[in-house]
């Protein structure tokens, strides 16, 4: 049986990216058990609910509470503008502090990292030195850091992402490849097989799209995320793929919409478990 990840999202229940602070307001003892009972292998957890249980229960209380459930992998996001020296206009230091001081308790898989909204950046190789330092802070606190590609973004597409990644060339520095940012960016799957390397492939996320984008990228993105095996996305050519590369697992699942939102917590992570089974 594959080994999947309820991704942050996944197990939020009604609260969106859009949402500030989006701390989630299904309770953290319930979103666990909720993952556990469906069968997943591990979870992900946002920045905001982060700050939320820290002040809670604190990081080992969930350390506990995680452990006690068999779960066994952990993600957490999400870093961006990552470059902006702390202290500058932009700086995101807060959550980077944040996030490590979790790391050193939770031991995650890796954190996510995103990059910023906007065109395509001219200068990727900008990136690279402030990643290499990035990656040196997430080492020395057991963890790793993947970029997440997002086509609204400057780090657009997964070539572009792992064009940075190898430029950097620090082990502890990786990608998450999410199918909704390679379909929905148009990369085709050759295009992808030719930029990934095996050793920089982190994590993965599984999700569909309708043909038709509704509003903005982001809004689309947000709001209309499908079920694995709902949409239009080669999900079992992306999976052959990754596969060929060596990854196999634990395949996270990112179902973000209105729909899934408006479901009890137990019946999502159930129904998106379900549909990345059917797929893998």
């Amino acid at each position: 049986m594959p080994q999947l990840v309820a991704t942050a999202w996944t197990s939020a229940g009604d609260i969106s990216p859009m949402d500030s602070p989006a701390v989630s307001p299904v309770p953290i003892t319930e979103r666990v058990a909720a993952v556990a009972d469906a069968g997943y292998t591990g979870l992900g957890l946002i920045a905001d609910d982060l700050l939320a249980i820290r002040n809670s229960i604190g990081f080992a209380g969930l350390r506990r509470l995680i452990t006690d459930a068999g779960l066994q992998h952990i993600e957490i996001e999400l870093i961006e503008r990552w470059w902006i020296p702390r202290g500058a206009p932009g700086h995101t230091y807060e959550v980077r502090d944040l996030l490590f001081e979790a790391a050193d308790v939770l031991t995650p898989a890796f954190i996510k990292l995103g990059s910023e909204q906007g065109p395509r950046t001219t200068d990727p190789e900008s990136l690279v030195a402030p990643l290499r330092q990035l990656a040196d802070e997430a080492a020395a606190h057991g963890t790793r850091v993947a970029i997440e590609t997002m086509p609204f973004s400057i780090i657009e597409t997964v070539p572009m992402g792992a064009e940075i990644i190898r430029a950097a060339e620090h082990p502890a520095a990786g990608l998450v490849v999410d199918a909704w940012h390679v379909f929905r960016a148009g990369t085709s799957l050759d295009e992808t097989a030719t930029a990934l390397a095996p050793e920089m492939l982190f994590g993965v996320e599984l999700n569909d799209a309708a043909a038709t984008v509704l509003g903005s990228l982001f809004e689309d993105t947000v709001n209309n995320r499908l079920l694995c095996g709902e949409g239009i996305f080669d999900l079992p050519g992306l999976v052959i793929l990754l596969r060929s590369l060596g990854f196999d697992g634990p395949w996270g699942v990112e179902i973000l919409s209105a729909a899934h939102r408006a479901l009890p917590v137990s019946q999502a992570v159930r129904l998106a478990a379900e549909s990345a089974i059917s797929v893998l």
